[in-house]
This record gives structure tokens, sequence and C-alpha cells, in this order.
């Protein structure tokens, strides 16, 4: 069904297109490809439209649907589809590509609408009658996405099998908008993004901070148990060190200009690989040492295009929960799967339980041999057979240095996202002559596991605040407790019951401001903070508490230590 569906939503862009072309006679074509939920088309059109004018252009659609159009395939030459195309400029840019491979070149011919094209297509606009499908946006498009060329009006739409499912993504995408954590990060009042500080770097305030310390002295816990070591390295380092391990030359695009200091190159870190492998050398090391197991929770910096970056999800700043596992070929596979079992773990730990794994091989563009690729590649493989994952292969996926395990994460919309990487390295041990003395005493060069189980703080609170809709539970919610006074007289015991909490390590605000209970309660709501506690003159009384819950409201009145004792537990269940 899904390659139906893909042959659906290809068709409906040339519908689009055709669409357009009958709306808007003067217009020059680009490509039209489908995407994960629909299709886009990118067009130079002869005037601006705006979002009002995509209904026209759907309602164009539907009545060329009506006709029942036939879809025809044709294989001309390169030079038939100059003339045939001759009025198009981008589409006579793909011919002189194409007439360098093929001898014919295939075109689709759908009513009076004709483009370049391998197919597949429907038969008939007829089999397009019950799919549900609508134009949802228009934004601006780089030809091939270079930005020394024009830029075109890009039309998105979506399309699905019926209308009942079409009703339901897009439900899922109004629901989505709600949670986008960009909205939820101004009003919780977690971080900021602005302009005199530059776009994709993020500023942190007081609760953001306190999120990043609850997640990080949690993984700092796990990471002990598992038998981590810690490292903090500098923010830049001589341009040498990149050169080295090879960043310099295989990721230069990501990496910012260098700054120049007393006549020397300096970098801002784009990676922490290199400075885990200097500590390593600092000594002689023993078979017996090994593994060694290094983490850092490590700030990189990434040059990103401005029109890629969104919110905490793609930034040019961002701290990794990275670490590096430096060990023997012979205990490579046992600890991949030490590894992925951390990681599903921890992921669970945060409430997803759906997961989507990938095993990334060798792109073109990499370093080492290929018999070490194929090693490691084996060595991903078969710790993922031995937990009996299932996993799907990314062809080439992997990075320029090794192959990779990659674990993407579903919310609860059941979207999802890249987190955990775990990646073999030959690359590093060799370049920076990496050793260790076997039993025998012979110098031998070790495996080198780069993995971030997390990915990035930013990205992966990004993920967190739309998977809850900013609703954290209480183990993680920056203010777990608001305290109430039902008004001035209860002060007081307002601040015996904060002081108490405080005390006892619970996350605590005193909410004693000049205003209505129904105010503070709706404010409460809003910061979605997991327990309000209102006291009053019954309260003061019987040293007890009238808590209210986020989602089941009024709990009644309990004794302090029992409300004191059930959060405890809740909390300590990471609930």
């Amino acid at each position: 069904m899904a390659q139906k569906l893909d042959t659906i939503r290809h068709s409906l862009a040339h519908i689009m297109a055709h669409s357009v072309l009958n709306l808007y006679p003067k217009t020059k074509f680009g490509i039209g490809p489908t995407t994960e939920d629909g299709f886009h088309y990118d067009f130079d059109l002869p005037l601006p439209i705006s979002q009002n004018d995509l209904q026209r252009i759907e309602k164009e659609m539907k009545k060329l649907i009506e006709k029942n159009l036939s879809f025809k395939k044709k294989f001309i030459t390169p030079n038939e589809a100059k003339k045939i195309f001759k009025d198009q400029p981008y589409k006579l840019e793909l011919i002189e590509e194409l007439k360098k491979q093929k001898e014919k070149i295939s075109i689709y011919i759908v009513g009076d609408f004709l483009d370049l094209c391998r197919g597949p297509h429907i038969k008939s606009t007829k089999e397009l009658k019950n799919v549900g499908f609508k134009l949802t946006k228009i934004a601006g498009a780089y030809w091939r996405g270079d930005e020394k060329k024009p830029m075109l009006t890009r039309i998105y739409g979506v399309a699905f099998e019926n209308e009942k499912k079409l009703k339901e993504y897009l439900e899922k995408i109004e629901e989505a908008k709600k949670r986008d954590h960009r909205l939820l990060g101004h009003q919780l009042r977690l971080f900021l993004f602005d302009e005199d500080i530059g776009q994709g770097l993020p500023v942190w305030f007081p609760k953001g901070a306190i999120l990043r310390k609850i997640i990080t002295d949690y993984l700092f816990q796990e990471l002990n148990k598992a038998g981590y070591q810690w490292i903090v390295s500098p923010h830049i380092a001589n341009i040498k060190l990149w050169q080295t391990s090879g960043h310099w030359d295989f990721y230069r695009e990501n990496i910012y200009s260098p700054i120049e200091i007393e006549n020397e190159k300096y970098l801002l870190k784009p990676m922490n690989c290199p400075f885990h492998v200097k500590v390593y050398n600092s000594q002689i090391r023993s078979y017996k040492n090994l593994p060694i197991k290094y983490a850092e929770f490590g700030t990189v910096y990434r040059y990103e295009k401005s029109g890629v970056l969104h919110g905490l999800t793609r930034v040019r700043g961002f701290t990794q929960d990275d670490a590096h596992i430096i060990c023997t070929k012979e205990q490579m596979e046992k600890e991949i799967e030490k590894l992925v079992k951390l990681a599903i773990k921890i992921l669970k730990t945060f409430s997803f339980s759906e997961f989507e794994i990938y095993l990334a091989t060798r792109p073109k563009k990499f370093i080492g041999t290929k018999t070490n690729w194929q090693k490691a590649t084996k060595a991903l493989r078969s710790a993922l057979d031995k937990m009996k994952l299932e996993y799907k292969i990314d062809k080439g996926g992997g990075a320029f240095y090794g192959p990779k395990i990659d674990i993407k994460i579903k919310d609860s919309l059941g979207r999802p996202w890249q987190c955990t990487t775990i990646q073999v390295d030959f690359n590093l041990p060799q370049k920076f002559q990496m050793k260790y003395v076997d039993k025998n005493g012979k110098k031998r060069e070790p495996i080198m596991i780069h993995r971030a189980l997390l990915g990035s703080l930013e990205r992966f609170i990004g993920v967190l605040l739309e998977h809850y809709g900013g609703a954290l539970p209480l183990w993680l919610s920056p203010t777990q407790v608001w305290v109430i006074p039902l008004s001035q007289k209860f002060e007081r015991y307002a601040k015996e019951v904060y002081l108490t909490l405080k005390e006892a390590g619970i996350r605590v605000e005193l909410k004693n401001e000049r205003e209505t209970l129904s105010k503070k309660i709706r404010e409460g709501q809003i910061q979605k903070i997991p327990y309000m506690v209102v006291v009053g003159k019954e309260e003061e009384k019987k040293k007890s508490v009238r808590p209210r819950e986020r989602r089941k409201g009024d709990l009644g009145e309990v004794k302090l230590k029992e409300f004191l004792k059930k959060i405890k537990i809740e909390i300590e269940k990471k609930k």
C-alpha cells in the first residue's frame, strides 16, 4: 500500500502542476517529488501568490480529477525534449544532465501538462476520486537547493488513501501546532532566541537551566553505574587537531571559519572526540584497562544554514551527551550490545517506548579501508541480531569515519525523532596512533566507539516538550509544586509548608502575590505545574494541605506528611 500511496502522491504533484499551468499560464516549472506525507512542486510564477490562493488551485485540481484524465508515458530523445520544453529553463537544465546518461528520456502526459518524469504514475485521475488531499503551505525554495540559483515558490500538499485518513492527519497536525516546543518554551519561560545573540543560539532561562540539570544529573548517575569516566574539554582548539582527525577535510562545510590567535589558527569545536583521544594518549594503556569509557556534556558548534534552523531541534551551538568507548576488537560487539541496552533503558525512562532502528552503512565519501568498514558493520549488525531487535538498513548513511546504529524515538503523536547514535571508528585510532599493550606485551590499535544517547540536550528537550505537550512529569518539572495561601492571613502557614517541601528536596515556589486564588490556579495551569497546594484555615489547623493535581484537579485535604510521601514516591518512580 505504501508504494501505491507514493504513486498517488506523485500523480497529485503533476495534477497540481497542471492546475497551476491552467491558472498561471506563464509559469516555469521546477520539479515535483513526493514527501513523507504528500508532495510538493517548485514553480517560477509570473506573479506572487499567497496562502489564500491554495484553495483556488485545489479547486482546479478537483476539476481535473473529475475529467478522468489518463497518465501516458512516452520516451523521446534529448533533442525532442529540448523542443518540447524550449520555454522551460529549469527543464532544459535537467535535460542537459539527462542526455549525458541516456539516449531516451521519459516524459509523462496528463491532459495539457507534460513533465520530465521516470514515474510511475496512476493510470487515470479516476483513481484519485476517493483520495483525501489538501494543499497546506507555500514556501520559498532555491532551485535545486543552491542559494546561488533562483528562488522558486514551493507549494506543499498532503495526501492519504481517503478523507478519513486525511482528517486524522490534519487533526494530528493541529495538535502538533499546540505542542510546538518553540511556543511552549516561551510560555513556560524555558529558553530564548534573540537576533542580537544570533540565530540558532539558545539562551536558557532559570527553569530551562534546571531542566537541563535534571536530565544531566540523571545521565550522570546512570553512566557512573555503567563505568564511565568524565571529561571536560575546551570550546576551541588548534586547527592542527582537526586536520589530524580528518574533520577539517571531511567536515569543513559544517565548521566555522578559523579564529587567529598569535599567528595560529583555532576552530570552534564541531566534535568532542579528538579531546577524548588526547586524554587516552596521555599515558600508556594496558589491555587490562580496556574498555575505557570517557563521557562529556560537550558543547559543540556547527555551521547550519539559517533556512534549516528550527527552534531547539536544529541549532548552531548545542551540548551533546557525548561519550567514547575505547576497546579491543574482541570487546567491540559486547560493548555495542551494552550501549543499545543502555540507550533503550534511558529512553524508556523518559516514556519513549516505540523505536525505529537503522543500521547506516558506508557512504561514498569515507575514510579507512573497506575491510575495516565491513568488520565494523558486521559487529553492529551482529549486536542487533543477538538482541533480536528489528532494524532497517540505511544504505550509505554512515559517518565518513565509520558505520553506525541510529535509534529514532516515536513521540506521543507517532512522529519519529533521531536521538541515539552509536558509531564504530577505526579512523581516529589510526590517525592519532592510539595504542594499548596486549597480554603478550605487543602494542595494538584499539577500536573507538562514538555514542550519544540523547543526541543533544537542546534537541532532546525540544522533543520532550512536544511529546508531553509541555506537561512534563513530576520528576522532570523545573517547578514541581506551587504553595498558594487562601488569603494573606495564611501566608505564615503557607511559608511553613513551602520550607518543609523545600528542605525535603522538592522544587517548590511560594505564590503569595496579591492576586485572586482563581487567577493563580489559572496561571498554574498555563505553566503546567504538576501540583498546586492550597492552604487555608482548616489546613493550618490540621497541619494539612489541599493539593490540586494538574490533570485530576482537587485531590481533597491530606496531611502534609502524607502529601510529601506521595510525591517523593512519584518522583522516585519517575512517573
